[in-house]
C-alpha cells in the first residue's frame, strides 16, 4: 500500500446504529494515493466493536480502543496512532463524500499556510420526520448544518470556524499547540463543545489559515432525540459553559465574565420577547438566553473553586 497521505479518523462511543455507513462513506473514497481510516472506540459498550471487525479484512482500516471518555482525549489518540500529515476528522454519525479525502488533500497539498479545513455539511433527516416549524436556521447549525456558499472562505472570524463533524487539521499545526485540549470538546453525554473555535483563534494567531471548502461535503444524520425542544436547551446550556470553559482557558476569567454573561442573557430575553409572534424565532433567542445562564453558572462555580 502507497505512503499514507492523509488519514481519516471516526472517534466513537455507543453510535454503532450509524457508525457503519461512516467507515463505509470513507473505505470507498476516490482517492488514488495512500489513506488510512483510522477508528478510534471511545469507551463504548454497544455493539461498535463488532461493526468494525465486520470490515477489518480491509488493510486501510484500523481499530483503536481509548477508554478514558472525551472527544478530544478520542481525537488526540487518533492522530497519535495515525501516520498522515493531514489528519481529517469525520463524525460517526455522518456519511462522506466521494472525494471528501481528494478534495482536503488538494486543499491542504497546495497551501502550506493552511492549517485547518473544513467543508460543507447537508442535515439526513430521520425517516418519516421533517424537521420542526420552530427550527430556525440558527438551531439549525446546532444540528451541524454549515453552509458559506459555494466558494472557497478563508476564516478571519472564529464564530465561522468549520464544523468538527467534518475538520480536517495539519499534523505539524496540532503538534505546534500540543494537541485538542482536553479541557474541552464532547464528554459521554455532557455537550461541552468551542473546541474547535479554540484551534481557529490559536491558528489564526499563530499565522496559519482555516478555510471553508465547499466541495469537500459530509451529510449528517440527525438523531429523533434532538428534534426536541429540551434537547436544545441542554445543547444551549452546555454551550455556554463551554464558552466559560474557553474564556478561562484563554485568560479571561473574572468579574468581566459575569458582566458579559449577564448582558448576553438580558439580550437574549428581550430578542425573545421581540419575536413573540415568531415562536420560531422566540424558541431561538429563548435557547441563547438560556445558554448563558450555563455560562453564568459555571463562571460562580469557577470562583468558588479558587477561594
Amino acid at each position: 500500500m502507497p505512503d499514507t497521505l492523509i488519514s481519516a479518523i471516526i472517534c466513537t462511543h455507543n453510535r454503532d446504529n450509524y457508525l457503519g455507513a461512516a467507515i463505509d462513506s470513507l473505505l470507498s473514497q476516490d482517492f488514488a494515493d495512500g489513506f488510512e481510516v483510522v477508528v478510534v472506540d471511545n469507551g463504548s459498550t454497544d455493539n461498535t466493536r463488532s461493526i468494525v471487525e465486520q470490515r477489518l479484512s480491509n488493510p486501510r482500516l484500523k481499530y483503536i480502543w481509548e477508554p478514558k471518555l472525551g472527544l478530544s482525549t478520542a481525537r488526540n489518540t487518533g492522530a497519535n496512532e495515525s501516520c498522515g500529515e493531514i489528519l481529517a476528522y469525520l463524525d460517526d454519525d455522518a456519511v462522506a463524500s466521494k472525494t471528501w479525502l481528494q478534495v482536503l488533500y488538494c486543499a491542504f497539498n497546495n497551501n502550506t499556510k493552511l492549517g485547518i479545513a473544513g467543508g460543507k455539511v447537508t442535515l439526513i433527516w430521520p425517516e418519516g420526520m421533517e424537521p420542526p416549524k420552530w427550527l430556525t436556521p440558527g438551531l439549525s447549525s446546532n444540528l451541524g448544518l454549515y453552509d458559506l456558499g459555494e466558494n472557497t472562505v478563508y476564516i478571519e472570524q472564529p464564530g465561522l470556524t468549520p464544523r468538527g463533524l467534518n475538520y480536517a487539521i495539519r499534523r505539524s499545526f496540532l503538534e505546534e499547540i500540543g494537541g485538542f485540549d482536553p479541557n474541552l470538546g464532547r464528554v459521554g453525554k455532557n455537550l461541552l463543545s468551542n473546541e474547535e473555535l479554540q484551534m481557529t483563534e490559536l491558528a489564526l494567531k499563530k499565522g496559519w489559515q482555516v478555510a471553508y471548502l465547499p466541495e469537500a461535503l459530509v451529510a449528517h444524520n440527525v438523531a429523533p432525540e434532538r428534534l426536541k425542544r429540551s434537547w436544545f436547551l441542554n445543547r444551549g446550556w452546555w454551550q455556554g459553559i463551554s464558552e466559560c470553559y474557553r474564556e478561562q482557558l484563554a485568560g479571561r476569567a473574572g468579574i468581566g465574565q459575569l458582566l458579559r454573561g449577564s448582558e448576553r442573557f438580558l439580550r437574549g430575553i428581550q430578542k425573545s420577547l421581540q419575536h413573540f409572534s415568531d415562536p420560531a424565532e422566540r424558541f431561538d433567542k429563548l435557547v441563547y438566553a438560556y445558554g448563558q445562564i450555563g455560562y453564568l453558572n459555571a463562571v460562580i462555580i469557577g470562583f468558588f473553586s479558587k477561594q
